[in-house]
């Protein structure tokens, strides 16, 4: 005689908030599949697929260069030029990317998110790391670079792991704050193209923040891309000058943008599938 094994399902008032984080884990599988699905889509038939993530941030590379290197004759801390560009294009791209992803994640997958339970965490979460892939492979160019110049980077870019997670930090934070604003006001699909384009002409994308004059830097800093850009280039370049209360204050922003996305992502999760 065989005896079937049945699964005791616990309803229990607060379990969810209790065991949010748990969840998280156990879920694991599905934040796995989300993100892989998104990838798959993103280049689903396209005639050049992943090389796209290639292209855009070269062309920017190659634009920025001649108009501020070229043009206006502005300083690279040392390197040449177009490494300079790339590598702040790296965390920028990155982190634009995130935005975009994060902010319409949830709108997305309204019909999932309206029919079944799991932390909604896991949606914005896996968008993210869509980002953080074309992220990994943008990096090609970067390498190239360094070749063709022979450019050889000092033991600095040991550190470069941190400010790749500060760059996520900050990606994921704004990310947050974006997703469940859009959920509750549809106006943010218009605004977050629009404080992307702005964000990249006030970042030390194309430009050494050291032109940024002394009395302006702490300010300049607020802008929390700032410290990360000029981390990257701080251990990407090795020469190049990291303004360090600048650095501070960025990060410290940073992870007010990050904790702060997370409190308001959860205080507004609970409205997602009623709203959405």
């Amino acid at each position: 005689m065989s005896y079937s094994s049945q699964t005791e399902i616990v309803i229990e008032a607060g379990r969810t908030e209790r065991e949010y984080w748990k969840d998280l884990w156990r879920y694991r599988e599905l934040f796995y599949f989300l993100a892989w699905r998104d990838i798959l889509v993103r280049y689903k038939q396209t005639a050049i697929g992943v090389s796209w993530a290639l292209i855009r941030p070269f062309l920017t590379m190659v634009v920025f260069t001649i108009v501020f290197g070229k043009l206006a004759g502005l300083p690279s801390d040392g390197a040449p030029y177009p490494i300079l560009v790339f590598s702040a294009m790296l965390p920028w791209q990155f982190f634009a990317s995130a935005l975009s992803e994060c902010s319409n994640s949830l709108i997305g997958n309204a019909n999932l998110i309206s029919k079944i339970y799991f932390p909604r965490l896991i949606v914005p979460t896996s968008a993210v790391i869509v980002s953080f892939v074309d992220f990994m492979i943008s990096g090609i160019i970067l390498l190239g670079l360094m070749a063709w110049y022979n450019f050889i980077p000092t033991w600095k870019i040991l550190l470069l792991p941190l400010f790749i997670l500060i760059a996520f930090a900050a990606a994921m934070g704004a990310g947050l704050w974006l997703a469940s604003l859009n959920v509750q006001y549809r106006d943010f699909r218009y605004v977050v193209p629009f404080l992307v384009q702005f964000g990249l002409y006030i970042s030390p994308v194309g430009f050494s923040s050291s032109v940024v004059p002394d009395q302006w830097r702490l300010i300049y800093s607020l802008n929390p891309m700032v410290g990360v850009i000029d981390g990257f280039r701080w251990a990407i370049l090795g020469n190049a000058q990291l303004y360090l209360p600048g650095f501070v204050v960025s990060v410290i922003l940073v992870g007010y943008l990050c904790i702060g996305g997370v409190w308001y992502f959860r205080k507004m999760e609970r409205t997602f599938a009623d709203v959405i």
